[in-house]
């Protein structure tokens, strides 16, 4: 199984069960090969997270991978916070951040400009608009690659 159909199965099976029990997945992470694999999920709650939530999302998590067996080899799990450097993924990650200086690098460049870091102005149904340099800058939510909260 290639490695974003894998990761993309995780999220499916990991998601619902973390909106049940008020957690928001934040990111997921997957390597598998020879070997054994990882798997890193983040979680956060509108009141923020602690080791107890970790925990119990860890044992939650395990129990549901080890009904499901998505991961084609031995793997070990790790849940943690998003942490200072955040990932943005979803349209709703934005919108809680609008105001925050973020990161955003773009699946292809666009007039030779691939990165752009600056502060989130605002967000809409088809993307967000930064502000870089002074200047305003619209970016669909299809043109990203990777966003994230900047230092």
């Amino acid at each position: 199984m290639a490695s974003t159909a894998l990761r993309d199965r995780l999220v499916s099976i990991i998601e619902p069960m973390l909106e049940g029990q008020g957690y928001e997945l934040v990111e997921l992470e997957c390597t598998a090969g020879r070997g054994q694999g990882v798997v890193r999920v983040f979680i956060d709650r509108p009141e923020g997270i602690g080791i107890e939530d970790c925990e119990r999302v860890s044992r939650d998590v395990s129990a549901l991978l080890d009904v499901e067996d998505p991961m084609p080899s031995a793997y070990s799990l790790e849940v943690s916070s998003p942490g200072f450097d955040r990932v943005l993924r979803k349209p709703a990650h934005f919108e809680r951040f609008v105001g925050a200086r973020v990161w955003v690098e773009l699946e292809a460049p666009r007039d030779g400009r691939r990165r752009y870091t600056g502060e989130l102005k605002a967000t809409g149904a088809a993307g967000v608009t930064l502000e870089v340099d002074g200047q305003p800058v619209e970016i669909a939510f299809s043109e990203i690659g990777r966003a994230r909260i900047a230092p």
